[in-house]
């Protein structure tokens, strides 16, 4: 591999670490449950391996595996949702990371196979509306890879039956971001007594939200604006 692919590789590894450190730290998961991701190169990716806690991750665990799942690096095993990972990959080439989490009130949404409508708009900016909960399917399945694809659309956010949530982003740090924005949206959902209690934002709002996320809020987050 080239000098560069394995300085991005090493840098993956780091953020994955962190980035697990952070899921701890902000409840959206507990142990080692969940798994991230990240597209290192246009052949490689990075995950999270599977049943290592995340208070004891380090970086030798993260795994990289190519685009059908063999893993090229690493002792560990792979995430056993390396096929949900390698799939919205697939679907949406502009997603760069992958959060998945358990998250209490994703969660909640998720066993009840309800949608979360778009109910606030920091999270609006990101998803662009609803989040859809995808159709059950057994975990590290291939269907319930399929499922959450097509519930998920051109959307970042899905939520998975019975199981939790799925946020992918540009960087690490957006998918890391929509999945606390959802896990709040959701708290809200709960709170406020869910469907019949809450007034959607109108669809041309949400349009209008998510452009400007798009247009110019994320370059001014990242100084580019």
């Amino acid at each position: 591999m080239e000098p560069n692919g394995e300085k991005a590789i090493r840098g993956a590894r780091r953020a994955l670490v962190d980035a697990g450190r952070h899921l701890l730290a902000s409840a959206l998961t507990v142990g080692s449950w969940g798994n991230l991701s990240l597209r290192v190169t246009e052949d490689r990716v990075a995950i999270t391996p599977s049943g290592r806690g995340y208070e004891t991750l380090e970086e030798e665990d993260i795994v990289i595996t190519d685009w059908d799942g063999t893993v090229q690096e690493g002792t560990r095993i792979p995430s056993s949702e390396l096929p949900l990972h390698l799939a919205i990959y697939r679907a949406l080439p502009q997603a760069r990371a992958i959060v998945h989490t358990h998250s209490l009130y994703a969660s909640t949404l998720a066993v009840r196979h309800q949608d979360l409508p778009p109910i606030v708009e920091d999270l609006v900016q990101l998803t662009g509306g609803a989040v859809r909960c995808a159709a059950y399917a057994l975990p590290g399945t291939d269907t319930l890879a399929a499922n959450a694809v097509a519930a998920l659309g051109w959307h970042r956010a899905v939520l998975l039956a019975n199981h939790g949530a799925v946020c992918w982003g540009t960087t690490l740090t957006e998918a890391l971001t929509c999945a606390e924005l959802l896990e709040k949206a959701c708290h809200i959902y709960v709170a406020a007594g869910g469907e019949g209690h809450v007034h959607p934002l109108p669809e041309e709002a949400c349009r209008l939200i998510s452009g400007f996320y798009e247009a110019h809020y994320k370059k001014r987050q990242q100084g580019l604006e």
